[in-house]
């Protein structure tokens, strides 16, 4: 028996009640959209599960709409290199970015809990402030709604994205074909560890931050150098493997990572280990994830390493014809093994 062809027992996942992992973005994220939201929602445009869904314009034959939504419940707010602020607004812009989008318009909806510092929601605010003004957007609508002590964790945030695209920009998912490559922006795991430290009290030789950042301008120099791009994808809860194992099964195809070439900074990989975590599954928020043609993907990595953002890109995996919706893992020693979608919830309230 070939091993990809092996069948293991999984847990059952027929929850009657909403668990921690459903919010992983890994298996029973998909079971919950698979089981409540999409039977319930038809929208072709839904079912598509982009990052931003595609709205045709009525009189504009050559642009489309973009839009997104998210909601941030990080734990704590403040986190080396970014707040709960910050990465509401990068989140939500990133999810456009990715489809090609350059956003232009924000609103955000604020759910307080009574007795919540009013200088620590300033703080947060600016920081907000901050970051569209670094992209080029403005918040234009919101609502503020407040809730008992002791029901709400202090602050939740959710923002919507609109942006514009060209009509003929198609990046997709399901867009990957044999024989394409796999880059990554930057160092993966870096926001999720960033967050743990801060929980845990870890301490790190060297400041450890999160890659927390908006991503419009590293994702438009790379459509400018690349237009054949099949995919972006920001790789924020279930980290790496998810976008990767989403990837395989929406394009039908197998997916090959070389270890060798996954850049984790040192900092990560050791508190992986000392926690029993894996690099793969946990979150980043300022790195992104493409897929292009073989033949552009050297152009491609020179035009990222020329980015701030994108300095430390790499090329980590290629997409294959074998083993189809799987992901795999060829290590450093040269054997081969399965990366399986994550079950449970590694790190809750991460963003």
């Amino acid at each position: 028996m070939n091993a990809f062809d092996a069948a293991c027992p999984v847990p059952t996942n027929e929850f009657e009640h909403i668990v921690l992992g459903h919010g992983s973005g890994g298996r029973l994220s998909a079971e919950l959209l698979e089981r409540v939201f999409l039977p319930a929602f038809q929208s072709p445009v839904l079912h598509a599960l982009e990052d931003q869904a595609r709205l045709l314009l009525p009189g504009a034959p050559d642009a489309c709409l973009a839009l997104t939504t998210d909601s941030f419940v990080v734990r704590p707010w403040f986190f080396p290199g970014g707040d709960i602020g910050k990465l509401a607004v990068c989140g939500t812009v990133n999810d456009l970015a990715v489809g090609g989008a350059v956003p232009k318009a924000l609103t955000a909806a604020f759910v307080l809990e009574e007795g919540l510092p009013i200088a620590d929601l300033e703080r947060i605010v600016a920081s907000m402030a901050r970051v569209c003004a670094e992209v080029g957007v403005e918040i234009v609508a919101g609502d503020t709604k407040v809730v008992e002590r002791g029901k709400g964790d202090g602050i939740f945030i959710t923002t919507t994205g609109l942006g514009l695209l060209p009509r003929s920009r198609q990046l997709s998912i399901a867009a990957a074909r044999p024989g394409d490559r796999v880059l990554v922006s930057g160092p993966i795991g870096d926001h999720g560890i960033a967050i743990l430290s801060v929980r845990e009290g870890i301490a790190f030789e060297t400041a450890l931050t999160s890659d927390c950042a908006p991503l419009v301008s590293l994702a438009q120099a790379m459509l400018e150098v690349a237009p054949t791009l099949r995919c972006m994808r920001d790789p924020t809860r279930g980290g790496l493997s998810a976008v990767l194992s989403e990837l395989a099964a929406r394009s039908n195809v197998g997916v090959r990572l070389d270890e060798a070439a996954l850049p984790v900074r040192a900092e990560v990989r050791a508190a992986c280990e000392l926690l029993g975590l894996d690099p793969l599954y946990v979150a980043c928020e300022g790195r992104l994830v493409a897929v292009v043609p073989a033949a552009d993907a050297d152009r491609l990595l020179a035009a990222m390493r020329e980015h701030p953002l994108g300095r430390e890109a790499a090329v980590v995996g290629e997409i294959l014809t074998e083993h189809p919706k799987l992901v795999t893992l060829r290590s450093r020693f040269g054997g081969e093994r399965i990366v399986p979608e994550l079950m449970g919830e590694q790190l809750p309230r991460i963003c």
